[in-house]
């Protein structure tokens, strides 16, 4: 496999677990939402999986195995009520979009472009979510908050790009 299609595999694997553990989180936020927002909710999980799906057959196709889901993930904070379920839809899309920004840096072509518009959709629902948006979605190291790099792509940090993190 030349580096190139490393460092794409790579980058692809880490939105995959990204996606393993927004899906997993917004399973957290759908417990505890208010009703008023459950609709939002719901149709941020809907899209998270198909991506999921649509990642995990990109990695499939070129074929390696693609990383599986963590039977548990650990919350970045408590989700005792609905404002904190807000508070975890926001930090769940914000980690998602970071991912595809690094999935944006290693690809090129279509695979750019899909990257680029899941990165869109992710920033966009954590402006929604948050209420607030920042300079540049994505983008830690140019809003001013640093994001660690994504380990291994075996799983997402709860502080680094990820959504959470697996438990045993």
């Amino acid at each position: 496999m030349s580096g190139k299609t490393s460092g794409r595999l790579t980058a692809l694997q880490a939105a995959l677990a990204a996606e393993h553990a927004a899906v997993y989180g917004y399973g957290v936020v759908g417990g505890r939402i208010r009703e008023g927002r459950r609709a939002e909710a719901r149709a941020a999980y809907d899209a998270h999986r198909v991506r999921r799906d649509a990642l995990a057959r990109e990695v499939r196709d070129l074929g390696a195995e693609p990383v599986a889901a963590s039977a548990a993930y650990a919350l970045p904070f408590p989700v005792p009520d609905s404002a904190a379920a807000v508070r975890l839809a926001a930090e769940l899309e914000e980690r998602v979009a970071g991912v595809y920004a690094d999935l944006v840096r290693a690809t090129g072509d279509a695979r750019r472009r899909e990257a680029a518009g899941a990165l869109r959709e992710a920033a966009v629902r954590a402006v929604r979510w948050r209420g607030g948006s920042v300079a540049f979605p994505g983008l830690a190291e140019r809003a001013g908050t640093a994001r660690e790099p994504a380990a291994t792509g075996a799983g997402p940090s709860a502080t680094g790009a990820g959504s959470a993190t697996p438990t045993a």
